[in-house]
């Protein structure tokens, strides 16, 4: 026999009850162990191309699959793979117990910039070592890097994806929305969730975090723009607590490598879980920061054009003790050109 399905009341108590005992363990020797909920999406699946997949083509790739709470939330049949689905990870959660939780991470890359534009035409050798670090070149800047036309595209179809998938199949949508701090990842957050019709409660008001940003370090268009700016172009927008004026983590002859970013968006998982109720959750930001988290979290890895998203059903366990032991790399300073970079200068 199927098990009974929690009631709404109780699902929103469960999940308060863990959110609290998450925030009472971040007081003791403990931490959280992460790992990707398989088998629902897609992008799980070994099989899946990552450099051919499309997620506006498989409903954001979910499965089509029956789950073992159908039978009792859906006899007859009617509602959506979605639904089914937010169904299933409600039971999830009020069946954890106190220790773990369930949370669906919306991960969307940001639209085409203009740093991507002049890396494809220059070359990632000559980009490296020598264009990263300018603010751009004659034609173009990428300081802070602002979408292409065809970045606002990417988001305006995402934008519409999103509100198919709102109306069709009533997807659960976003409870919190997180973006990075740069620029291409604030204006494809604004672009592809502010004219959605969301539900009540479920309004676009997203947070900006300072550790949600690309790897940090020498490339000029990963250097945040002001408070300041960030707030007379996005003002609706909301800042994490202690945000900085100005970027206090960006260095011009130092760059982060890959260990560092991961226990960096590790870090920013750890906040989330610990002091964020919600369920569902958007996060907007970079192809080097999801492939952290998709590290981070056990995921296995799937690259992002600009524009795409993601979805992962991210399990979390709070384990007493002290964490392992992780080695974190240095950080490292730029390449060394071993070829004039300058020749295509013209473009």
């Amino acid at each position: 026999m199927a098990s009974r399905p929690c009631s709404s009341s109780f699902v929103l108590t469960t999940t308060i009850l863990a959110w609290l005992f998450m925030m009472m363990e971040a007081t003791k020797a403990s931490y959280i162990n992460y790992t990707t909920v398989t088998a629902y999406f897609l992008q799980d699946d070994p099989a899946t191309n990552a450099s051919t997949f499309d997620y506006a083509d498989v409903d954001f790739g979910l499965i089509d699959r029956a789950y073992d709470t159908d039978a009792e939330f859906d006899p007859g049949n009617k509602k959506t793979q979605w639904q089914r689905f937010e169904h299933q990870v409600l039971r999830l959660n009020c069946q954890s117990g106190k220790h773990v939780q369930y949370k669906l991470l919306y991960m969307g890359r940001h639209g085409e910039g203009y740093h991507n534009v002049a890396e494809a035409f220059y070359g990632t050798p000559a980009w490296d070592c020598y264009w990263s670090e300018l603010d751009g070149n004659s034609t173009s800047n990428w300081s802070d890097a602002h979408l292409t036309e065809k970045g606002i595209q990417q988001a305006q179809k995402a934008n519409g994806f999103w509100a198919q998938m709102i109306a069709t199949q009533k997807i659960p949508t976003p409870e919190s929305y997180y973006t990075s701090p740069l620029d291409r990842c604030l204006a494809t957050a604004d672009v592809t969730f502010s004219t959605l019709k969301l539900p009540s409660g479920h309004a676009f008001v997203p947070e900006v975090k300072e550790l949600l940003r690309e790897a940090i370090g020498i490339h000029t268009c990963d250097r945040r723009s002001s408070k300041s700016y960030i707030h007379s172009t996005y003002p609706s927008f909301v800042f994490e607590p202690n945000f900085a004026e100005t970027d206090p983590l960006w260095t011009a002859d130092e760059r982060e490598t890959d260990s560092a970013q991961q226990a960096r968006l590790k870090r920013l998982l750890d906040d989330l879980f610990t002091h964020d109720r919600s369920t569902f959750i958007s996060l907007t930001s970079h192809s080097g920061s999801i492939a952290a988290i998709l590290r981070a979290v056990g995921h296995r890895p799937f690259g992002l054009v600009t524009g795409a998203v993601i979805p992962v059903l991210v399990r979390a366990e709070t384990i007493q003790g002290s964490a392992p032991s992780t080695s974190i790399a240095p950080s490292t300073s730029a390449p060394t050109c071993t070829v004039d970079p300058t020749p295509s200068s013209g473009a």
